[in-house]
């Protein structure tokens, strides 16, 4: 089949989920085409059944904001032209979603018919679509996708809720490639050079915004360090980096976090973790906690979201109602103050995350790009 993907290119939950489910599926013989205005950070490197195009914004002073989904739209239909494209597999709502449409209905005129599929994956639904110069066409958007998939069931009952919608939503789970993540050789990232033997490394990873709550972070952190000999890792940037960088310095724990920035060796990282945090406000799936599951590492996080949906109960870690530092640094003091406990919730975390191993979830989206092709057929 020959799909085009159309997603954000950075290095955000939904691109890296588009990115990777591209390969997997373009190493099932499919053949992919990304298009997007800058190639994806996850996208290394392409092979004979992966493509990508970029959208150019040409700039014209008449416009104040220049408008990428008039340029998105039209490459769209120059590349469903060009190489003969069968389905479009569009991540977030808007503006994705809605240039989607305007392409379909564009080749439409030219009587070419191409079923589209778009995938909710978070603050397209909960933050920037349900604001109200959003709304009508987030709504609309999603009511004339042929097939919708959501990453949870919690984003599927936000959007319900949140929105008019007639259309069914069908939940597929973000995935992680686990054979990818094990058989891949480690950056060159010593655990020495992060902690000494004694001390646990716990990890945070997010793009520091404040619905992260990074502040949570550190007093969790600050109140298991005084238990146990510890170092945080905290990947990243965005804009509560400066202020969590401040706070650290007033608890006096500065020389016992490191911050990398946006880092490329996250996987090394994980790899030497003992423990990972993550006290979202909300999350509409908690793709970073499954990551750091994949690699053997217990969460302790917010029971908000789709978060219960990968982080099971005293099982890959535990679970507080948002705002509760102490309750989550006392999980994380029972895990990390006894080597038996820590290395069951390790060995559970990475059992759990191979329930949503993307060769379990790749078959899913199949079944529904397939579900897409006959309703079209069905309407022709």
């Amino acid at each position: 089949m020959k799909i085009a993907i159309v997603c954000y290119p950075t290095f955000g939950g939904s691109g890296v989920v588009a990115t990777e489910l591209g390969i997997e599926l373009a190493n099932r013989g499919h053949e992919i085409h990304f298009i997007t205005y800058r190639q994806p950070v996850r996208l290394a490197l392409l092979n004979s059944n992966v493509h990508y195009h970029e959208v150019n914004v040409p700039e014209y002073p008449l416009f104040h904001y220049q408008p990428y989904e008039l340029a998105l739209s039209s490459k769209l239909v120059d590349m469903v032209k060009l190489y003969k494209i069968e389905l479009l597999h569009v991540h977030y709502a808007i503006p994705h979603a809605y240039a989607g449409y305007m392409a379909k209905q564009m080749l439409k005129d030219e009587g070419i018919s191409i079923p589209m599929v778009t995938t909710l994956h978070g603050t397209d639904i909960t933050l920037v679509g349900n604001h109200p110069n959003y709304k009508t066409a987030v709504s609309f958007s999603i009511n004339k996708s042929d097939v919708v998939t959501s990453v949870s069931k919690s984003l599927k009952d936000a959007t319900y809720e949140l929105f008019n919608i007639k259309n069914d939503i069908h939940v597929i789970p973000n995935f992680i490639e686990l054979n990818k993540q094990r058989n891949e050789p480690l950056i060159s990232c010593q655990r020495s050079i992060m902690a000494k033997n004694e001390e646990r490394i716990v990890t945070h990873i997010s793009n520091f915004r404040k619905v992260k709550r990074i502040p949570d972070v550190i007093k969790i952190f600050n109140k298991i360090q005084k238990s146990i000999p510890a170092k945080l890792m905290m990947v990243g940037d965005g804009p509560e980096r400066a202020k969590a960088e401040r706070l650290c310095e007033e608890l006096g724990i500065l020389d016992k976090v490191i911050f990398f920035g946006n880092s490329n060796e996250i996987d090394s990282i994980l790899s030497y973790s003992d423990l990972f945090l993550l006290p979202s406000q909300t999350e509409s799936f908690g793709l970073a906690a499954l990551e750091a599951m994949a690699w053997s590492v217990p969460v302790i996080s917010s029971n908000s979201g789709g978060l219960p949906e990968v982080n099971f109960e005293g099982i890959s870690g535990y679970l507080s109602e948002v705002g509760n530092v102490d309750e989550m640094a006392e999980n994380a003091i029972k895990i990390l103050g006894d080597i038996q406990i820590l290395n069951k919730f390790k060995i559970n975390a990475l059992s759990v995350a191979k329930q949503f191993d993307i060769k379990n979830i790749l078959p899913l989206y199949e079944s529904i790009y397939q579900k897409a092709i006959n309703k079209l057929n069905k309407t022709a």
